[in-house]
């Protein structure tokens, strides 16, 4: 929201008086004077009036976790561990997950209270890649380097995946890297050749990959360098 907006939805200021704060320097915005009505605030700011504090802020919350398989990519769940309860920390309820993983998949997940940086992140234009290790019942051949790469029908949504990236390390494994986050996907793309995957596992998400130090369950916060990788 811009400050003048901000400023001018108090019942005490007009958009008229919200401008002539901002220009006579009266505003500041975590500790730093705002004259530029277009300036950008978050639930996160804390926003002041020559002494008078209008917006506390809260701390933005952005961390990086290795769920393990068998908890479900929810805030809430009535059957089964959640990645939330694997969370030790007072204000989890505030907390929401920035990209889901199947219940049975492990590796990087992104947990936040921060919606724009979610909904950056999550958004198909923004086009992160997102890298999964894979394992398969069958071989993996040559022939799906090239289908992956023009992309696989899914006959329920009447569409063409997006063009996504293979490199095969073994008989029976890969690692794949797509654009998209659509429904079961990866396991979908295998299915194509009938090829079941018994192992999934996400590495990175764009830049960002799983700290090897983190054991399936632990969390830590992302870095102040890691959060430059993503520029919303």
């Amino acid at each position: 929201m811009r400050v003048d907006r901000f400023l001018s939805n108090l019942p005490q200021f007009n958009r008229q008086h919200a401008r002539l704060l901002l220009i006579e320097k009266r505003v500041r915005v975590d500790g730093r004077i705002v004259s530029d009505p277009h300036h950008d605030i978050r639930e996160f700011n804390r926003i002041e009036l020559d002494d008078l504090v209008l917006q506390v802020g809260k701390p933005a919350r952005y961390l990086m976790l290795h769920k393990p398989p068998g908890c479900v990519s929810a805030t809430q769940d009535p059957e089964h561990p959640t990645v939330l309860d694997l969370l030790s920390e007072a204000d989890k309820h505030d907390l929401h997950i920035a990209g889901r993983l199947d219940f049975n998949t492990s590796g990087l997940m992104l947990i936040t209270n921060d919606g724009h940086w979610s909904r950056y992140l999550t958004q198909p234009h923004t086009k992160l890649p997102k890298t999964y290790y894979v394992e398969t019942e069958q071989l993996i051949t040559r022939d799906y380097i090239a289908q992956f790469e023009k992309g696989v029908y899914f006959a329920y949504e009447d569409l063409t995946t997006l063009p996504a990236k293979l490199e095969l390390l073994g008989s029976n494994s890969a690692r794949l890297s797509i654009v998209e986050g659509r429904y079961h996907q990866v396991k979908r793309m295998f299915g194509y050749f009938n090829n079941k995957v018994v192992h999934l596992h996400r590495e990175s998400i764009g830049p960002l990959k799983l700290d090897s130090q983190l054991a399936p369950g632990e969390y830590r916060a992302l870095t102040a360098q890691e959060l430059t990788l993503f520029k919303p």
